[in-house]
């Protein structure tokens, strides 16, 4: 394990078991401002999660002791850190199964450091304007048995709190303020995700069918979410009698 810590408003956990490729990324975040802690293998990946608790991750899929599947399924029990997988699979559904694990999103090998740079610089830009956004609006909101805390950033189905990636999280406070209209893919993208949005057109899918799994999830959850067939999406009132 190595590590330096210039000062940065941002912290990176780059898990990689090549100290090539490893030694590479952290050269060009740091060139980036950023502050930069490294692991190779994943045992170690999520001791540093918990103890480090870094602004994002930055996390291979093949690793030594514990798969990076096995390290993001892990970490999203107890934190909601913006995680980018890392793979060298260029099949589309490899890579729509690291999103399905809870990672906000993805870059391929191989990738050039600008290109990784840049990912990371957009994944921060929008979990720091959620943040911002938050402590501005403040508050609740609430649609039927769903209810989000934009203070503490919990959000509650049913009475159960629920845990949900900072990229879920984005697209059901959008959906919630947007309950009763039907939005489209390209308004998703600009709200959710933003113009440098660079993913594939079933990743959207993919994390709204994540949500929609995990809003209806607990007992007494109603069905909100659905598909506007060749349109986009529309988050509805639960049906009363």
């Amino acid at each position: 394990m190595t590590s330096t810590s210039p000062e940065s408003g941002h912290s990176i956990l780059i898990v990689e078991d090549d100290p090539s490729v490893s030694q590479l990324m952290r050269l060009y975040l740091i060139q980036d401002g950023h502050s930069v802690k490294t692991a190779e293998d994943g045992i170690t990946a999520v001791e540093m999660a918990r103890t480090e608790q870094p602004s994002l991750i930055l996390l291979d899929l093949m690793l030594p002791g514990m798969s990076g599947q096995e390290v993001c399924s892990t970490i999203r029990k107890e934190s909601n850190v913006p995680i980018i997988m890392v793979t060298a699979r260029v099949e589309e559904d490899d890579r729509l199964a690291g999103l399905d694990m809870g990672a906000d999103d993805y870059i391929a090998k191989p990738f050039s450091p600008r290109e990784l740079a840049a990912r990371v610089r957009a994944v921060l830009r929008r979990t720091a304007r959620d943040e911002v956004r938050d402590k501005e609006s403040g508050g609740m909101l609430v649609v039927d048995e769903i209810s989000v805390d934009l203070d503490g950033r919990t959000v509650k189905v049913a009475g159960s709190t629920i845990g949900l990636t900072p990229t879920e999280y984005r697209l059901l406070t959008y959906f919630m303020e947007s309950a009763g209209r039907t939005v489209s893919r390209e308004q998703i993208i600009q709200n959710a995700f933003g113009y440098e949005f660079e993913g594939f057109d079933r990743t959207v899918d993919t994390h709204i069918s994540n949500l929609r799994r995990k809003i209806e999830a607990p007992e007494g959850a109603a069905k909100h979410l659905s598909t506007v067939y060749g349109v986009g999406y529309r988050f509805e009132y639960a049906e009363t009698d």
